[in-house]
């Protein structure tokens, strides 16, 4: 096993490039990519950096050289052939051959393009245009060097000694969380903590205890990379950026209205079984469900990534009931911000209601909260997202406001148009 608080001391020798790979990123990128290349290769796309902590002026702590480097190194990358025989020979989700050869031939001829760095009022300004089948695919890398940046500046100056302390505490603490997890005996968890991890070494060190300590109620990790080569699944489905773009693209509100929808049946061409999962929050969870099509209700599941995870789940509920479905055949995933005690009071909330997974993300692979000075390396919330599409803005409106996004005038229009009213607000943590 790698000795983490050693590499972090010697850094220096330029050994831990914080992205390796071009797989070094969430499994749902890749299905989203996928889908992104057969139904809209040439959408122009940007995306960029949102720090929704602003009190972290990531430019002060951050040297912008070490940025660039790092941002450069993973334009340097491509798909290594054994990367390649992993994606095209693996079975994902029981089903052979899930990336299609025109895809794969696409992907192992990429690199990632050019990318545009400013500094403001101690923010970097990162952002990233072209096709949307090559920009998206800087979003976790983009995060991951971010982060981990972050935390080589705070564990820079730190000694030997301190530094062994430091990572047996936190080692202490992950594993105090997985042993009351072990407790849930029909828990299925998944490590969901690439994009704000502390660092690739740790999110690695993470998931080899989860595998140990929960066994087979460990069901795998976002992470592609990780997942081969700890030979565990690779988990994901889709996420909002979909439906955004969409959106963005719609001519009319007519258009607009049916975005979310169209989304899910391109989706439904490619995929079926578990990777079915709707994400019905990016406009509201409560309108998505009201209008949805029928043949949505025999999707295999539903994520509840946003607002109160219990009411969301609530909701989702009443929706199969109302449509004719049995809730206990269905799969709820939590996902937003969900440390051990949440997945603990979630699981006892649901369980035997309707088939529960959880992916565990930050607070699992970031969670330093208290164990330096200054709190300096506790985790924060920092984002990569779709900002435009063919010149036209890009909104979210989330189940929580706190995670709203885009020009004032267009969430308004979105808020007019998916029904969206008042809304309880959630501090926003990670």
């Amino acid at each position: 096993m790698t000795e983490i608080a050693t590499r972090v001391y010697n850094h220096k020798w330029k050994i831990d490039p914080i992205v390796r790979s071009l797989i070094d990123t969430d499994f749902y990128k890749l299905l989203m990519c996928q889908s992104v290349f057969r139904n809209h290769p040439d959408t122009q796309v940007t995306f960029s950096l949102i720090n929704r902590t602003t009190s972290i002026r990531l430019a002060d702590l951050i040297d912008e050289g070490e940025l660039r480097e790092q941002l450069d190194h993973v334009r340097s990358l491509s798909l290594s052939r054994g990367e390649s025989t992993f994606l095209r020979g693996n079975t994902f989700y029981g089903k052979r051959q899930m990336f299609r050869p025109d895809f794969m031939e696409w992907f192992e001829n990429l690199r990632l393009p050019p990318y545009h760095l400013e500094v403001r009022d101690g923010q970097y300004e990162l952002t990233f245009e072209g096709p949307w089948p090559e920009v998206m695919l800087w979003e976790i890398p983009a995060l991951a060097i971010l982060m981990e940046l972050r935390s080589r500046a705070v564990l820079n100056g730190m000694g030997r000694f301190e530094l062994q302390v430091l990572y047996a505490r936190a080692m202490t603490r992950v594993w105090e969380k997985i042993e009351r997890l072990r407790g849930l005996e029909e828990l299925r968890l998944a490590d969901f903590g690439t994009r704000r991890r502390h660092s690739f070494l740790w999110q690695d060190w993470c998931v080899q205890a989860l595998m140990e300590g929960l066994g087979e109620r460990f069901i795998g990790t976002s992470n592609c990379l990780i997942a081969k080569r700890r030979e565990v699944e690779a988990i994901g489905t889709n996420a909002h950026e979909l439906p955004m773009v969409y959106a963005a693209l719609a001519e009319d509100d007519a258009q607009l209205a049916q975005a979310p929808y169209r989304v899910l049946a391109d989706w439904h061409e490619e995929h079926e079984g578990n990777l079915r999962i709707i994400l019905p929050d990016t406009f509201g969870t409560k309108n998505f469900l009201e209008n949805a099509p029928d043949w949505l209700a025999g999707w295999t599941g539903i994520r509840v990534d946003s607002g109160d995870p219990a009411e969301g789940a609530e909701i989702a509920i009443d929706w199969w009931k109302s449509r004719g479905e049995d809730p206990r055949n269905k799969l709820i995933i939590f996902s937003d911000g969900l440390d051990v005690t949440k997945i603990e009071e979630l699981y006892h909330q649901f369980a035997g209601r309707v088939r529960l997974s959880f992916g565990w993300g930050t607070l699992l692979t970031n969670d330093f909260r208290g164990l330096v000075p200054g709190d300096r390396l506790a985790p924060f919330s920092l984002v990569c997202k779709a900002v435009a599409a063919e010149g036209r803005p890009t909104v979210k409106l989330s189940d929580n406001p706190e995670k709203a996004m885009g020009p004032a005038a267009e969430v308004e229009r979105y808020k007019r148009v998916f029904g969206v009213g008042a809304q309880k607000r959630i501090a926003v943590e990670v």
